[in-house]
């Protein structure tokens, strides 16, 4: 049997430390709508015919991706409010990143898109921050680089795909499908600024399944906090780059060896962070990239194996349907039925636009 299987299943768990918190709470995500409302997002995207072939809409493609934002961010607000208030075991994730939200907003080291609450949150130096990235040596040696769709990392972005190498980055919320692979010999004379963008990537990549032979060499990923000391790390709290990794083990396509990169504001640092209550699927980070400085954590945090389905709530596995179709090939290939996490009521879901 593949090994990736078995590093996808249940059982691994067990082999993982139970020190860094064996809560069976559910990985914290959201999608801003229902499976059964949920269509592809692009085929939401208004496509012309045109000279034989059909163009892209990117206003289209941003006014819808805008919408579910707005709606997904509200509906983290609830699940923040409510985890706080009960004193859950991840309140403790939601008091820091609110402080840390607060305080850029406070000092004005900020950008747009503002207000940064419920976002990975865009800073004043992100393209120095990512000029400090473009010049590690692993990132130097990459010719696939993973890069989350968010603001602050738009620029590291740009240095992939102008750099030569391959931009692997997941579509929005994982709701249209998985990934896209956007190669820079592909696209048009100048698209590379587009191509960075949501719209951008949507429109030049090529989505990819979960049989696709890929090898990712660096991770970037985004981040709220991060504690230089551990590699202990936060994001917005929809744990979205956590099923991102999860699903890449799955593929082969990275290991324990693949660096994870951040890159955040010198106030973004924290060292309040309660690393033993760390839940096993968090993704802690080998490299710390700020406007001022390069920081190698040396984190001695496992990485995560796979995805943890006895974490996943039925309600959010329904909700990411490259989730249900990983689920489905596993229980199909080994014979046995994974397990689930329990039941959980999530907040409102967004209605798809007329």
């Amino acid at each position: 049997m593949d090994l990736n299987f078995l590093r996808i299943s249940s059982a691994f768990a067990f082999g993982r430390s139970l020190s860094r918190n064996s809560n069976p709470s559910s990985i914290s995500f959201t999608s801003p709508s229902h499976s059964k409302q949920s269509s592809n997002l692009v085929s939401r995207v208004s496509f012309t015919q045109g000279s034989g072939r059909e163009s892209f809409d990117s206003a289209a493609f941003d006014a819808e991706r805008l919408h579910l934002d707005a709606k997904a961010r509200e509906s983290m607000a609830e699940i923040a409010e409510k985890e706080s208030e009960a004193n859950d075991s991840k309140a403790w994730k939601w008091r820091i990143r609110k402080r840390i939200w607060n305080l850029m907003e406070a000092e004005n080291i900020a950008q747009n898109p503002r207000p940064v609450h419920h976002r990975i949150p865009n800073f004043v130096g992100a393209a120095l921050a990512a000029k400090r990235l473009g010049e590690l040596e692993a990132f130097r040696a990459a010719a696939c680089v993973k890069v989350n769709p968010d603001s602050p990392q738009k620029q590291v972005r740009f240095l992939t795909l102008s750099g030569g190498k391959k931009l692997l980055t997941p579509q929005p919320r994982l709701r249209t499908g998985f990934f896209s692979v956007l190669d820079p010999q592909n696209l048009p004379s100048g698209g590379i600024n587009q191509a960075c963008t949501s719209a951008g990537a949507a429109n030049f990549g090529k989505p990819i399944g979960l049989d696709e032979k890929i090898k990712v060499d660096l991770i970037v990923i985004g981040s709220v906090a991060v504690d230089p000391k551990t590699g202990a790390r936060l994001g917005k709290g929809e744990g979205f780059a956590e099923l991102e990794y999860g699903m890449l083990r799955y593929m082969g396509a990275i290991d324990d060896s693949t660096l994870i990169v951040t890159s955040v504001h010198d106030r973004q640092l924290v060292d309040d962070f309660p690393v033993e209550k760390l839940l096993i699927h968090d993704v802690p980070v080998d490299v710390i990239c700020t406007p001022t400085r390069v920081i190698f954590s040396k984190t001695s945090i496992p990485k995560p194996q796979g995805i943890y389905w006895d974490k996943l709530s039925p309600e959010k596995l329904g909700q990411i349907r490259i989730l249900r179709e990983l689920k489905r090939r596993i229980e199909q290939e080994t014979g046995q039925s994974l397990p689930c996490g329990p039941s959980e009521k999530l907040p409102p879901t967004a209605l798809r636009r007329k």
